[in-house]
């Protein structure tokens, strides 16, 4: 069963493809984020009464390999998916296990945001990781070009303030891209095309999220 656009579901998973170049109706030229949406089934749609607030659940991608309760809880949906996510929906009543969801829920103009992992960069230095200037480049000062510089005082309070920014492991983590528009819906291929750019790799797993309200 396919979904149509009025569908008041606030997300949906997908892949991030890549970036290439999108020509608007005016013949404008713009960047654009290209992504593999769902398709998605419901594997569960929780009630305020039973679970104590409303959302749905949608399974995408599907597993080789379940263990036993990931099995059971998703025998109902008819489907077994590597990824289990929940997301809002002003109308649960549109929803029942089983069905699916695909890029029809987006249109064309619409803002999104876009959920995903930040490359990971290993270890970095504070340069590279929060952009600091680095020592002074003269008199004498050879190996302090891009040394951080004092990270706490003395006797007062006598050790790092925790959150200190220095040298540590850099990127890898949650990022929200926020006001990005869409720029094309292909349901024949279930592709969407962002304008901007997505956080992630290439391949990496994203939520497409509507603004709340939106739905």
């Amino acid at each position: 069963m396919r979904f149509e656009r009025t569908m008041t579901i606030q997300g949906i998973f997908g892949r991030k493809l890549g970036m290439t170049t999108h020509y608007d109706e005016d013949g404008a030229a713009r960047a654009v984020t290209a992504l593999a949406v769902g398709p998605c089934t419901v594997t569960q749609v929780k009630t305020a009464a039973r679970d104590g607030y409303e959302a749905v659940q949608l399974g995408f991608e599907p597993a080789k390999r379940l263990n036993k309760p990931l099995a059971g809880h998703q025998a109902r949906s008819g489907g077994k998916f590597r990824h289990l996510g929940e997301f809002r929906a002003s109308d649960l009543n549109e929803y029942q296990v089983g069905q699916t969801i695909d890029v029809g829920i987006f249109e064309p103009g619409e803002e999104v945001t876009v959920v995903g992992r930040s490359r990971g960069r290993g270890f970095a230095g504070g340069v590279r990781r929060y952009h600091f200037r680095g020592g002074p480049k003269t008199h004498g000062q050879s190996d302090r070009h891009r040394a951080p510089g004092a990270i706490g005082a003395g006797s007062s309070p006598g050790h790092v303030w925790r959150g200190t920014r220095m040298a540590g492991h850099m990127g890898d983590e949650r990022v929200s891209q926020r006001g990005l528009r869409v720029a094309a819906v292909d349901r024949e291929r279930n592709l969407l095309l962002v304008h901007g750019s997505v956080p992630g790799a290439r391949n990496t797993l994203v939520r497409i999220e509507k603004p709340a309200g939106r739905g």
